[in-house]
């Protein structure tokens, strides 16, 4: 169980690692009703759209970043607000990695802002990303 009196800033947020695969990506296109041939029909992504590979959704990647935070926290704080974009595209195959760290810590209030990322495996940052959570104190 989180601890809100031993949260620190600068404290890591656990990592976790995703790796989409068609059937996720067609689960979750499907879920949202979205039909961009861009995240199922390889042919047209790499001849019409000129991408390297099937694209990995902007909002599931949003989900993944969410994801980090709310499971952080657990049952211990509501998540307040959540903010990301996307700024780079994550191809079908790509193992991205998602984590933050604690930017502030409000000892009277309960709340905490963190700064999340979603990585590439370049180490690159495809999708920052921030939320603020309250705990009850």
């Amino acid at each position: 169980m989180l601890n809100f009196r031993e949260i620190a800033v600068g404290q890591a947020l656990p990592e976790r690692e995703f790796t989409a695969t068609n059937v996720s990506l067609f689960c979750y296109n499907a879920a949202i009703w979205n039909p961009h041939r861009i995240h199922y029909d390889e042919t047209y992504t790499t001849e019409v759209e000129k991408h390297p590979k099937i694209v990995i959704d902007g909002p599931l990647q949003g989900d993944w970043l969410s994801q980090i935070v709310v499971n952080w926290v657990g049952e211990e704080a509501e998540l307040l607000k959540f903010d990301y974009s996307n700024r780079r595209a994550s191809y079908l195959g790509e193992t991205l990695k998602s984590g933050g760290k604690v930017l502030k810590v409000d000892q009277k209030t309960g709340l905490i802002e963190v700064e999340l990322f979603l990585k590439n495996e370049d180490g690159e940052i495809t999708s920052p990303g921030s939320a603020t959570v309250r705990f009850s104190i």
